[in-house]
């Protein structure tokens, strides 16, 4: 995405070019950092027995489900100054996640494009949850998974690529992509069963889905509750929390930053925070009390809803 972007978003453009230039060292530290929170993640999951394997599966799933923020900032192509390594970065993460990556390029540029257009933003697809039914529905991971592998399934088995925001030039490669996916995921299955292993049980499936109700629900706090409008400053909001969730997040919870100004990569977003805060309208001070305070709101319409009858 380009950087014509002014100084009426709060920057001038040398500011903006200077903080946009990618950095392979950044990228690779970043990247380097979170595979060692996996295999941190993992040994405990292989040293973990009885009732500690669930805990450890837990943690090991939060930090395999967070490689959606390495997804994220590659198909951007601002993780790393090398394209080769943006793409086979989001190829990996994507293939861990069962969001490959030209797919979810073609929904999220959409998305950046139309942020909060209930017509338009394919986010609000699937309207926000307005109940605290409906909240716990998204955030117990199930609509993702089941989206995932109808869509991925659809676009594999039947070529067949429905969604709006694709354009007609990138369906073929959407179709191949879906196709190589899961040929992959058979080549893991025919390896399983072959040596008779869990690992992929063990180490990937059943963590990702374990771990998924936590990347729901910090992914759910980039817009629920924000404006319906297209000034990045209000549809969006940033959550200040600690450095190892910033960490662990590839610096996204800086997320009016980033839509504010899509090209720069995650390791300048902080210091785009403290160039435009002043006029970020909509923050929130931690995601535990953002989410109290979410279902709050939800409690008492539900009361109201209740005392009417």
């Amino acid at each position: 995405m380009d950087t014509d972007l002014t100084a009426s978003q709060g920057m001038d453009r040398e500011t903006l070019r200077r903080l946009s230039r990618r950095s392979n060292a950044r990228g690779f530290a970043q990247l380097g950092v979170h595979g060692l929170i996996l295999c941190a993640t993992g040994s405990l999951v292989w040293a973990s027995r009885g009732v500690w394997l669930v805990p450890a599966l837990v943690i090991h799933g939060v930090a395999l489900n967070f490689l959606f923020c390495a997804l994220h900032e590659t198909i951007h192509r601002t993780a790393f100054d090398s394209r080769r390594m943006n793409d086979a970065v989001a190829w990996v993460a994507g293939a861990l996640l069962l969001l490959p990556p030209e797919f979810f390029r073609a929904f999220h540029f959409e998305h950046h494009r139309f942020t909060q257009d209930p017509a338009r933003d394919p986010e609000l697809a699937q309207p926000p949850p307005a109940t605290l039914g409906a909240y716990l529905w998204r955030i117990s991971g199930i609509p993702n998974w089941t989206k995932r592998l109808s869509v991925t399934l659809r676009h594999a088995f039947t070529g067949r690529v429905r969604e709006p925001f694709v354009a007609a030039g990138k369906q073929g490669v959407i179709v191949r992509e879906a196709r190589i996916l899961w040929l992959v995921y058979a080549a893991v299955l025919a390896l399983s069963i072959a040596f008779e292993s869990t690992a992929a049980l063990v180490y990937w499936i059943v963590p990702a889905m374990l771990g998924q109700p936590f990347l729901r629900a910090y992914l759910l706090s980039e817009h629920l509750g924000c404006a319906v409008s297209s000034d990045m400053f209000t549809n969006t909001r940033t959550t200040y929390t600690n450095s190892a969730v910033r960490l662990l997040a590839w610096q996204m919870p800086y997320h009016v930053e980033h839509h504010a100004f899509p090209a720069v990569p995650f390791h300048q977003l902080a210091q785009v925070n403290a160039l435009v805060r002043d006029r970020i309208s909509v923050k929130a001070q931690g995601y535990l009390a953002l989410h109290v305070t979410l279902i709050q709101q939800f409690r008492a319409a539900l009361r109201i809803v209740n005392a009417k009858r």
